[in-house]
């Protein structure tokens, strides 16, 4: 039910966030097809801890804060690196170990890596990620486990 209730305060605020109508007909409107989608939702079975993750809700604004230090950090770098050309890029592929059990985790991990510029997470199989990075300096900073720390962190 908690997730029911989640949900339903998700899609009215992004509703409300994207009407900006604010009439009573367009309210009615509104709220008849928020209860359709959470009637259908509920049909399908798809109102779980997976489409509402309700246990990261107290830790991930502190991640969050901590992953958009990171992107601009690298993007940073990344303009460093286009900058000096060819003398400074080196790109790696490699297979980095994660410490995350869930499904969940594991996701989020590997979109932070793909979310910070210069690296990309190519491939996830059982606990490894194969990344590929701009320069090796990325690489030794994703085996160094901060963000790998962070999200198991998140994730529990």
């Amino acid at each position: 039910m908690k997730h029911t209730i989640s949900l339903f305060i998700t899609l009215s605020a992004f509703w409300l966030l994207n009407s900006g109508h604010y009439s009573l007909l367009i309210l009615s409107l509104g709220f008849a097809s928020i209860i359709l989608i959470l009637v259908i939702a509920h049909k399908m079975d798809v109102i779980d801890q997976e489409s509402q993750p309700l246990h990261l809700t107290p830790d991930i604004f502190g991640y969050s804060a901590w992953l958009i230090k990171e992107v601009v950090l690298s993007n940073i770098s990344v303009v460093k690196h286009i900058w000096l050309k060819d003398k400074s890029i080196s790109p790696t592929l490699t297979t980095i170990k994660i410490s995350q059990q869930t499904d969940m985790g594991k996701l989020i991990y590997a979109n932070s890596i793909t979310l910070t510029p210069g690296t990309v997470a190519i491939d996830l199989v059982k606990d490894e990620i194969i990344v590929h990075a701009l320069v090796d300096k990325d690489i030794e900073t994703l085996n160094a486990g901060e963000m790998d720390r962070r999200v198991t962190r998140l994730e529990r």
